[in-house]
């Protein structure tokens, strides 16, 4: 059998658009900052990358500053400004945030100064959408791009970073898209690339694989296949829910992303859950990827009011336009098979329990 990936939240497929222009970029000698015939050539490719994701992202191309990715974007955007978030954020922005803002149990934050506090447009392990106030000052727009219709120029903030991998796109490339105006000082200083904010030769083949993978994503959004992404992923509710007892939904009742499922079954360890359905044959996680390897209870289920013990027991399917439905019901199959047997191992233990004291 072969192996169905349902874990697009941590990394994408590389779409075939963005594997074709990388192909043609490594064929562009040039250095951009160079002067001659071969540097106008790469600077004309790079700037063309730049309009294309700027397209995408709803913003102007003067605007939009590549970088490594969205750890290193967040890092220019946060660094040295003593901005508040909440538990919800990725852990690229909570090492640079004081995360005291309140998360209800829908995973809903409340933001009471947004000029002073940056919020994520969309959480990995959840994906509930948040609504962005006006003035915020930054904003994680990661997981939502591609995914969800959005446009910088009209969410009412002042920066957001994305990264090319969570939509199709390379590994290793990302980009900080900042209002007009905006005093922002340089991390990684050196030469001017990207007008003086980010120096150090741009990585064209990565920004060309990115502004192709944003043009495609752009395009499954107008086509509207994430409608039937959120179709497929209510379709898996209904099986789990329908077959299995005292499993939680979590974010269920807030807007989420159309691709993710997140799912808490108190006493059954993710991690667990995780390698069962590996060995079967699927890939899901037990929350977000970035963390070495490590599976640990998520802090985003505990800034949600769960227990850290119970924070542990949740997993988190997230899955795209090219998966098919009939993969995603043969996970549920999977899923719910691997919990009949936990639960008739869990009342075999309660049964021998009883007989002990009896």
């Amino acid at each position: 059998m072969s192996r169905i990936y349902l874990d697009w939240n941590a990394t994408t497929p590389l779409r075939i658009e963005a594997r074709d222009a990388m192909i043609a970029a490594a064929e562009i000698v040039g250095n951009p900052s160079s002067v001659h015939a071969e540097g106008r050539a790469a600077k004309m490719a790079l700037e063309r990358a730049r309009e294309d994701v700027a397209r995408a992202l709803g913003a102007e191309g003067a605007d939009v500053i590549f970088t490594s990715g969205s750890t290193e974007a967040a890092a220019l955007a946060l660094e040295g400004r003593d901005f508040h978030c909440s538990g919800v954020e990725h852990d690229a922005v909570k090492a640079w945030c004081r995360a005291d803002l309140g998360t209800d149990a829908g995973g809903i934050v409340t933001v009471a100064d947004p000029a002073r506090s940056s919020l994520q447009l969309a959480n990995s392990e959840t994906g509930v959408l948040q609504k962005l106030p006006e003035g915020l000052a930054v904003s994680d727009l990661t997981q939502a791009f591609g995914k969800v219709p959005m446009a910088f120029n009209w969410l009412g903030i002042t920066a957001g970073f994305v990264s090319a991998h969570k939509l199709g796109g390379p590994k290793g490339v990302g980009a900080l898209v900042v209002k007009r105006g905006t005093d922002l000082e340089a991390r990684i200083k050196g030469g001017g690339q990207e007008q003086g904010r980010r120096a150090g030769t741009e990585n064209l083949i990565g920004i060309m694989g990115f502004a192709a993978a944003a043009k495609a994503a752009q395009n499954d959004l107008d086509q509207g296949l994430w409608d039937k992404v959120a179709q497929t992923r209510d379709s898996l509710l209904g099986a789990l829910e329908n077959g299995a007892e005292g499993v939680t939904f979590l974010g269920r009742e807030s807007r989420r992303l159309p691709n993710t499922l997140s799912m808490l079954t108190p006493g059954w360890r993710g991690e667990t859950q995780v390698m069962q359905m590996d060995l079967a044959g699927f890939a899901i996680s037990a929350g977000s990827a970035c963390s070495s390897g490590k599976v640990r209870a998520s802090g985003v289920l505990q800034a949600m009011g769960i227990h850290p013990e119970q924070a542990g027991d949740a997993i988190r399917i997230s899955f795209g336009p090219s998966t098919a439905e009939r993969d995603v019901m043969r996970f549920a199959d999977a899923w719910l098979a691997s919990w009949q047997r936990w639960r008739e191992r869990n009342r075999g233990r309660e049964t021998a329990g009883k007989d002990d004291h009896g």
